[in-house]
């Protein structure tokens, strides 16, 4: 390949003084690959691996160049053609992550995605255990398991918000956003909590023989048998991919965060932005209420990032004076360095860390500040994937944020790195 390049450089030389690098890799990135990758993350990604093939120091043959900081994947040698395939044969059977430019935990990620797949194959394959199968007394320890589960949740599940009041308390206000969010994740939070509820209720119903249970139900019900999250509940629920017993938990506590905002009948000084339903919503408001006290168009306004440290009891009595204080999120692919305030490499074996207490500072878009950064995605889950939903979002993206590093931004984006507002544990 590199000798490939350097002749290809040594005809253009005689047309021009330089390699059209950029030219070469929009061709190939943009035109020809890129032009079938519709995701802009994933067209990124592709640039920026195509930028360590198409580069000057590959075609540079008096030094040498690698591909990997290890120095085992490197462009071979020119020579016939055996020479290439003894380079080929030499390299590694099982690829190391550094060969696609990712942190060798990327290894333990590919190794616990492979264990839960073929779990869940090996589940799906046994018909689910809970509703068929097995002796007499497996099935009633799992009805007595399941109903005692059911009436631990139904005692739990607080009652759902009063609308009307909490219209009356926050009515619509063009100077504050943040009412309409707040009275409309209480609107969806209710839609979620009554099909929980009226499904609990139907189950425990139908376990005691006063209900027919319907397929519905037992689908319902052979999903809670398996700590998983029922998919009559999925179909209105915000993403998440905790097993049952988390998923409740996380629940529970968004609910808590909304009744304590309602109770206190202000916004709190820090958000704990995993808890809303709708994100992007909630993050648009922020930028409404500025655009509005300046009296200047949204769309000319954007969010600045400012890092804040880690505890975010600091800041819980102190609101800022515009935009939002964030907590909750986390890093994965990368570390933080809580002393300088930006990203640093993963330690071993540690696959996630929580982010900083950020502040998301609306500005003007001309009044942006300029520092070494890298625009991380941001995403609702570790699956990273979504689809757009009606309201032109996605329903996994949300933003990039601009997070500090000494590092060129195309050494995170190789190394996938990404904000996620909630683990899948």
């Amino acid at each position: 390949m590199a000798d490939t390049l350097a002749l290809a450089a040594a005809r253009s030389s005689n047309r021009s003084s330089t390699v059209p690098f950029d030219a070469l890799r929009y061709t190939a990135g943009e035109c020809n690959y890129g032009g079938r990758v519709t995701d802009d993350k994933d067209r990124l990604l592709l640039s920026t691996i195509l930028s360590t093939c198409y580069c000057p120091d590959l075609v540079n043959l008096g030094a040498p160049y690698s591909f990997s900081a290890s120095g085992i994947y490197h462009p071979p040698e020119d020579g016939p053609r055996e020479s290439y395939l003894a380079h080929i044969d030499a390299l590694p059977i099982q690829q190391a992550p550094e060969a696609f430019g990712l942190h060798a935990n990327a290894a333990i990620t590919k190794d616990i995605n492979d264990t839960q797949l073929m779990l869940g194959s090996l589940l799906a394959m046994s018909g689910g255990g809970g509703a068929g199968g097995g002796s007499a007394a497996e099935a009633a320890s799992v009805e007595a398991r399941v109903a005692g589960l059911i009436q631990e949740c139904l005692e739990k599940l607080p009652a759902p918000f009063n609308l009307e009041a909490g219209s009356a308390k926050f009515p619509v206000s063009y100077g504050q956003s943040l009412n309409t969010v707040l009275v409309q994740e209480m609107a969806r939070y209710n839609k979620l909590g009554g099909v929980v509820r009226e499904s609990l209720r139907s189950m425990a119903a139908a376990l005691k023989g006063l209900l027919v249970m319907n397929s519905e139900l037992e689908a319902a019900y052979k999903s809670i048998s398996l700590n998983q999250v029922p998919e009559l509940w999925k179909a209105v629920s915000y993403p998440s991919l905790k097993p049952l017993g988390s998923y409740l938990a996380d629940l529970y506590r968004r609910l808590d965060m909304l009744a304590a905002w309602a109770a206190a009948g202000q916004p709190p000084a820090v958000f704990w932005l995993p808890g809303f339903f709708f994100v992007q919503s909630f993050l648009t408001a922020g930028l409404q209420n500025y655009a509005r006290k300046l009296s200047i168009p949204i769309d000319m306004v954007r969010y600045d990032f400012e890092m804040l440290g880690m505890d975010a009891a600091k800041h819980q009595h102190s609101p800022p004076v515009e935009g939002l204080y964030i907590d909750g999120l986390y890093l994965e692919g990368a570390g933080w360095d809580a002393a300088e305030r930006q990203l640093c490499e993963s330690d071993p074996k540690v696959l996630f860390v929580p982010a900083p207490v950020m502040w998301f500072r609306p500005k003007h878009v001309e009044q942006y500040t300029t520092f070494q950064h890298y625009n991380c995605p941001m995403y609702r889950t570790t699956d990273r994937r979504g689809v757009l939903a009606t309201t032109g979002h996605s329903t996994n993206f949300v933003m990039f944020v601009r997070l500090p590093s000494q590092q060129a931004p195309q050494h995170w984006t190789m190394r996938g790195v990404a904000l996620l507002t909630q683990l899948s544990s």
